[in-house]
């Protein structure tokens, strides 16, 4: 379920203080930020963000197509390890068989 319309997009206001200050200072310093619930906004189109996925700080440079989407979507905060291959015999059960089990 989406945001009402009325109540407008959420941003951590802390958040953007430190935005605001950065634009006006020309520092391209990455901007530090555990609030991964912001919504980004075209103020923040350009600069840099460190946001953190709950164990180190991803690096996430802020485009145009970003603005809208929420930090965090750009953190992700699971890491995949890769399913257990299992071997494939080709045979007379046709192509692609899986090696029997019994």
């Amino acid at each position: 379920m989406s945001r009402s319309s009325k109540k407008g997009p959420f941003t951590n206001e802390k958040l953007m203080v430190k935005v605001f200050k950065v634009k006006d200072s020309n520092d391209r310093s990455p901007i530090k930020t555990w609030a991964r619930n912001s919504s980004i906004t075209p103020d923040m189109v350009g600069l840099f963000f460190d946001v953190h996925n709950g164990k180190k700080f991803i690096q996430v440079y802020i485009t145009e197509s970003m603005v809208g989407h929420k930090l965090g979507e750009f953190a992700p905060t699971r890491t995949f390890r890769a399913h257990s291959s299992k071997k494939v015999l080709k045979g007379a059960e046709g192509d692609g068989a899986k090696s029997p089990s019994h």
